[in-house]
Parts: structure tokens; C-alpha cells; sequence
């Protein structure tokens, strides 16, 4: 079986970043099927763009584009690529870095595929700065970073006593991302009561209900961006934002660009440093 060093991906990779123990690369897939193969180090793949399959010895991924996946090293995997266009952003970690920055994270063994809206939109957020790459960049991936395997830590170890609203409410809030949420409303659904929603929100998902909301909705924003020739009226409309400014608004103070220009990083490889 193969392994694949720092840096190493099947496919044409534009650039590689190197801070703090960390590697970072963006990588147009190239091969129509990959063989069982394990990495040197533990890896997040964030598909940027288009579909891949992934199997393991546990499950199979069927990927899209703003799908997340965290690897752990040396865990064997395979991969298919669909006809199209796929493009995906890793981001390894070195046990240096690790043992440096998080010698206590408890992380998953062998492979999962990540939920949550909120490491989903930090990925985004680290994907963008890693396009620009200016100084403050490597501290702004290292806090988004950061955050992302804290919670991973955290979930890890709560993983036995989730309850199984929690996973209902990451699909209820996505696919329910254009209607009009209220608490009660959510919580009629799940069948819980509101004040429990409430109060234990926060515990399972590291922010409020209306903040996961708002990442819920630019998280489906993004994934048009890079899928559709919408426009940003038609985008917002889709993605539950109450008009295009608003949109924009929040896209931009949570980006730190506009969807335009994100649009272009995101769906044009040549724009890579």
C-alpha cells in the first residue's frame, strides 16, 4: 500500500503553504480512481469543488462540494472522481505541531466526515486566507484552526452521550435553510421543549442557535457560489438571507471580501499564489 509524504496529493497541486507545522495545499483531482493508500501525518480534506467518493474500512464518503473530512495518520483510504471538475484543500498536521500546539486534543481515530456549519465556514474562511497569504494570514489559519480542534476534541469525547436531537438539527437547519426558523418552531420539530434547545445549544455546537443559523445559511451561500451562474439576488434568495444586502453584509464581516471576489478564489485554480 502506498503512503503519500507532507504535501503529497493525487492530482495538480498549485501551491504549498508551510507554517507552524502545518501544510497546506490546493489540489485539482486527476485520477479517475485511487487505490487504498494512508498519508504520513493526519489530514483535513475540504472539497472546494465538485464530488469525490472515499472509502474506508468503515464507511464510504460521498462528497460534494463543501464537504469536510479529517484523517487521521496512516488511516487507509481509497477514492473515486466522478466526471467533472474537483478541486480540494488540505490542510495537514505535523505531530510537531500538534505536541507543540494541542499535545492534549483527544482527536477520532481513522476517518469522519464533519457536520458542522461552523468548522465548515472556518474552513472557507482559512481557504481564503491562504489565497492571500499576507502576513497576518498563518495567525489568522492557526485561530480558525485552532477553534476547529477544539471542538473535534470536545466532540470526541461527548461523542457516547449526544443526543440524538443534535444530529437532527445539523440536517433539519440545512436543508430548512430558506424557511423562516423560529426556536418553538425547531423545537416542535425535534420535540423538545424550547427552554431545553435553548440552554443546551450552545453545549453540543460552541454558539448560539441564531449564530449557527447564520452559518448555516452562508455555508449554502458559498456552495452556490462555486456550483451555480447565480446571481447574489438569487443566491441570497435561495440561502434564507432576507434580501442581497443582507447577504452581503454578513458575507463580507464574516469573510472579510465580497461574494464576487470570493466567487473568482474559489472556482478559478489560477488564482493560487
Amino acid at each position: 500500500m502506498q503512503q503519500l509524504t507532507s504535501g503529497q496529493f493525487f492530482g495538480d497541486t498549485t501551491n504549498t503553504l508551510q507554517v507552524n507545522g502545518m501544510i497546506l495545499t490546493d489540489t485539482a483531482y486527476t485520477h479517475a480512481f485511487v487505490d487504498w493508500h494512508y498519508h504520513e501525518n493526519m489530514y483535513f480534506t475540504f472539497l472546494l469543488q465538485g464530488r469525490v467518493i472515499e472509502g474506508n474500512k468503515k464507511e464510504t464518503y460521498h462528497c460534494t462540494t463543501g464537504s469536510l473530512l479529517f484523517h487521521n495518520w496512516q488511516e487507509p483510504h481509497y477514492n473515486i472522481l466522478p466526471p467533472g471538475k474537483t478541486r480540494g484543500f488540505h490542510l495537514e498536521l505535523t505531530p510537531s505541531f500538534l505536541q507543540q500546539y494541542f499535545p492534549n486534543a483527544t482527536l477520532p481515530a481513522g476517518s469522519i466526515k464533519i457536520e458542522s456549519a461552523n468548522q465548515k465556514l472556518a474552513f472557507y474562511k482559512m481557504f481564503l486566507e491562504y489565497q492571500q497569504q499576507d502576513a497576518y494570514s498563518p495567525i489568522a489559519i492557526s485561530n480558525y484552526l485552532g477553534t476547529c480542534l477544539t471542538q473535534i476534541s470536545e466532540q470526541s469525547l461527548q461523542s457516547k452521550a449526544v443526543p440524538s436531537w443534535v444530529n437532527k438539527i445539523k440536517e433539519l437547519l440545512y436543508y430548512d435553510a430558506a424557511q423562516p426558523l423560529t426556536l418553538t418552531s425547531l423545537a416542535q420539530q425535534l420535540q423538545i421543549h424550547p427552554g431545553h434547545l435553548s440552554r443546551d445549544f450552545a453545549k453540543y455546537f460552541h454558539c448560539n442557535l441564531g449564530e449557527y443559523i447564520r452559518s448555516v445559511k452562508l455555508q449554502k451561500a458559498l456552495q452556490l457560489l462555486v456550483e451555480t451562474n447565480l446571481n447574489l439576488s438569487e443566491i441570497a434568495a435561495a440561502s434564507g438571507f432576507a434580501d442581497q444586502s443582507h447577504f452581503i453584509r454578513l458575507f463580507k464581516r464574516q469573510l472579510h471580501m465580497l461574494p464576487v471576489k470570493a466567487r473568482k478564489q474559489l472556482t478559478n485554480i489560477n488564482t493560487a499564489r
